[in-house]
């Protein structure tokens, strides 16, 4: 087969937009049809959303020929669990049978996706956790509690992590699942957060049943295929590759052209600086996060996908803290209140106003993993410092105090 080139890819896009005028048909018809031409992940094997490329590069030019046509739909607003971090784990470990059943409807949003990791107990240390499976014939039975599940509300799979043999050290006792959320069982509820929202929820699990054929990687090596759905996670989260001012800082600087008027001269100069020096930090991030999308082959990301998350999760809090000092004593409301409101749809990502933005990025710096894990792992697996000193490496879970 000859090779594909960027021209090859631009035709093929303004094909798919010619042939499926998005204006006409519905989210599932459009991304449907660009998963069948091989549009959606380029990188992934023909006939499973991608042209078989061995790097996601070309996939830019798709993204930027759809942007140009109007195309209002984007991966991380349609299934951002699901697109980018459940749809590598399934390429990687799933058999052929469950990846041609689970990644279109995946990709097209007719099933979305969330993650089962965190419990109260092991928050950070995910390899801590004791949601308990156990094999009964061909099925498992899973009894446990997880916690911060974005989007479980309106998932139908879940990706779950449960300890299978308790005498095994923590990292080796793991397996992971692949949870039918409408199973007998599984209880949702709700977590507020502080901008009145539940996109977060806890999930109980009483009995559920898991059928044999679920489990991802193999018995006991759960752990591998968390990090894989990790790394993929915080690639997903913070090497995204928006237009040049666009997103939060694009937020920031109307706002700075809506107010500088009516600051006075001294404050406007300080905050003039801030404003620059975010935008500049910005368009780096957004540099960096472009070459390393263009450099990226085919397959799962190793830890530098740890830097793009750290950055711009702290970079999102930065920009949306100078956009409160910039509206001043208004910035004191919240004139939305707190009203207890569960969305029924995916987690809200524009339009909501700054203040809004401004409570919803604290929780940047925790989901998808903290800021100090995060330097952890720059330190330890990029930087090649000494990890932190594990009391319990070697023991078995079993074994191990905790309260």
């Amino acid at each position: 087969m000859p090779e594909i080139t960027e021209a090859d890819v631009r035709e093929l896009t303004r094909q798919l937009v010619a042939d499926v005028p998005p204006g006409d048909v519905d989210q599932f018809t459009f991304r449907g049809e660009q998963f069948d031409r091989g549009l959606a992940l380029v990188q992934f094997p023909e006939g499973l959303g991608g042209l078989g490329l061995e790097s996601r590069r070309l996939q830019t030019v798709v993204d930027e020929e759809l942007r140009a046509a109007g195309v209002p739909y984007h991966d991380l607003n349609i299934n951002p669990i699901g697109i980018g971090m459940g749809a590598p784990v399934v390429l990687t470990y799933a058999s052929d049978e469950l990846k041609q059943r689970l990644l279109r409807p995946m990709y097209t949003g007719e099933e979305v996706w969330c993650q089962l990791f965190s419990e109260p107990g092991a928050g950070s240390d995910v390899a801590g956790l004791s949601t308990k499976a156990v094999q009964d014939g061909d099925e498992w039975i899973v009894n446990g509690q997880k916690v911060w599940t974005t989007l479980a509300h309106v998932s139908r799979w879940g990706m779950l992590v449960a300890r299978t043999d308790p005498d095994q050290p923590k990292h080796k006792g793991l397996t992971y699942f692949l949870l039918d959320m409408e199973s007998q069982g599984v209880e949702v509820r709700p977590l507020h957060q502080i901008t009145g929202e539940a996109e977060f929820n806890e999930i109980f699990m009483t009995d559920v049943r898991i059928p044999n054929d679920r489990v991802f990687g193999g018995v006991g090596n759960g752990w591998n295929a968390a990090v894989t759905t990790l790394m993929n996670e915080r690639v997903a989260l913070g090497g995204g590759v928006p237009k040049k001012g666009a997103g939060p800082i694009g937020d920031l600087v109307r706002l700075w052209n809506e107010r500088k008027d009516t600051i006075d001269p001294a404050r406007r100069t300080v905050l003039r600086d801030r404003v620059a020096a975010l935008w500049s930090e910005a368009e780096v991030l957004r540099l960096t996060n472009w070459r390393a999308r263009e450099n990226s082959k085919a397959g799962n990301p190793g830890p530098e996908g740890s830097v793009g998350k750290l950055m711009s999760a702290e970079m999102n809090q930065h920009i949306y803290e100078t956009c409160i000092d910039l509206l001043g004593v208004e910035g004191l409301t919240y004139e939305a209140g707190f009203d207890r409101k569960r969305p029924d749809g995916l987690r809200l990502t524009g339009g909501a106003g700054t203040k809004y933005s401004f409570l919803r990025a604290r929780a940047n710096t925790i989901e998808g993993g903290t800021s100090e894990v995060m330097r952890n792992i720059l330190g330890e697996r990029v930087l090649g410092l000494p990890g932190d000193v594990r009391v319990d490496k070697g023991v078995a879970w079993s074994e191990v105090p905790r309260n």
